[in-house]
């Protein structure tokens, strides 16, 4: 029998990808907005380092936090492009960002602990939070709160919920939303964890894909919080499965620890390609010219259709929109569009359990053309509804 820490919610976003992807196998051209995966392959000098360390075929274990040499090159990106200076011994590379957030989740919560999340919000976080016995405080990020979290609201939430929060987990740029949280209300949140010995995490994996607004790290405002990124998105390596995360001081070996008895260590391999990729943002800066092409398209496009963008399109690769007028069952919905319109979708129950079903995310990471299809059949096709 299965445990019952693993009774959690499907990630959907996952099961329209594979739908998606047995429709194509099956002749279906199916035009996929589902997953936030660039339709660019890694940049060149990744491939090219990672063909050569294939034709050595030396690879093996690295410690636990990764190479020496992508952690300094890590160290040294944060110092070129904010000013930050970082420790490498304080960079731990990881398996995706996904591991980033259970290493930090098992570090810094102990059972029973309450942690505040975002709603609408990336879903992973809310069901590894509950596989590890964690209690979820979901917090409303709507336009009251410039679709971020504030002091304010998670104090109320504390209230309602009568909880004493131990974590605050933030995103910025955030999934689904695409919002972007400025330097001021960034810091002023990791200040309030920080005067209440409140751990702060903070996703910040779609730095580099900002459109509107202040990109800023948590490390320009404190060296307390745990700071998760990844090379799957600016970067392009999804499949590669390599992040990395900045740590506090004082629970460097805290994590090191559970890396080497949980993960031992991230690929050799994709840890080579990654340090490579790092000098490669010319190439990667043109990659997210077109994301802005196609978010400048969606601004008015998806309006146009009858489908309003319900938050601001900031960063990330993201458009949350409002379907009410048409439904409010998201996930029938979208299978819908993907049966019927052969555009593959995500529900918004996957993000916000109490209201997603008003809404859809679309991901913009494909191509102009493929964007530009995918608004065409969907409009088309809503008329009937």
């Amino acid at each position: 029998m299965p445990s019952k820490r693993s009774d959690i919610d499907s990630f959907l976003a996952m099961d329209v990808l594979a739908e998606a992807n047995r429709l194509k196998k099956a002749g279906r051209p199916v035009i996929s907005m589902a997953v936030g995966q660039p339709s660019h392959p890694a940049p060149d000098a990744a491939l090219a380092a990672a063909r050569a360390a294939l034709e050595h075929g030396h690879l093996g274990y690295t410690d636990a936090f990764g190479r020496e040499s992508l952690r300094v090159a890590i160290a040294e990106d944060y110092r070129a492009r904010m000013g930050i200076a970082i420790d490498p011994a304080r960079i731990a590379v990881t398996t995706g960002s996904s591991a980033g957030f259970n290493l930090a989740f098992l570090a810094l919560f102990d059972a029973g602990d309450a942690v505040a999340i975002a709603r609408p919000g990336y879903p992973a976080y809310r069901n590894i939070l509950k596989a590890l016995d964690l209690k979820v405080v979901e917090v409303d990020a709507n336009a009251e709160h410039d679709f971020t979290l504030t002091p304010e609201a998670l104090e109320a939430a504390e209230k309602a919920h009568g909880v004493t929060l131990a974590g605050v987990l933030l995103a910025s740029p955030a999934n689904p939303t695409g919002t972007v949280t400025g330097r001021a209300a960034l810091k002023r949140l990791a200040d309030w964890c920080h005067a209440r010995g409140t751990a702060f995490i903070s996703d910040e994996i779609y730095h580099g894909l900002v459109f509107s607004g202040e990109e800023a790290s948590a490390l320009s405002f404190t060296d307390e919080a745990v700071v998760i990124n990844s090379f799957s998105k600016y970067y392009c390596m999804t499949g590669w499965r390599i992040g990395w995360m900045v740590l506090p001081e004082k629970l460097v070996r805290v994590f090191e620890q559970l890396t080497q008895n949980i993960y031992i260590c991230a690929p050799d391999l994709s840890q080579i390609a990654a340090e490579a990729a790092l000098s490669e943002r010319k190439q990667l800066d043109g990659y997210c010219n077109i994301y802005r092409n196609n978010r400048n398209f969606l601004t008015s496009a998806l309006p146009a259709i009858g489908l309003p963008v319900a938050s601001p399109m900031d960063g990330a690769f993201y458009a949350y929109v409002d379907v009410s007028r048409y439904t409010n069952d998201s996930l029938a919905f979208a299978r819908q569009i993907l049966h019927e319109a052969n555009v593959a979708v995500t529900p918004g129950v996957d993000f916000d359990p109490e209201n997603g079903g008003r809404f859809l995310r679309l991901s913009y990471a494909g191509t102009e053309a493929e964007i530009t299809e995918a608004v065409e059949r969907i409009g088309n096709w809503l008329p009937a509804r």
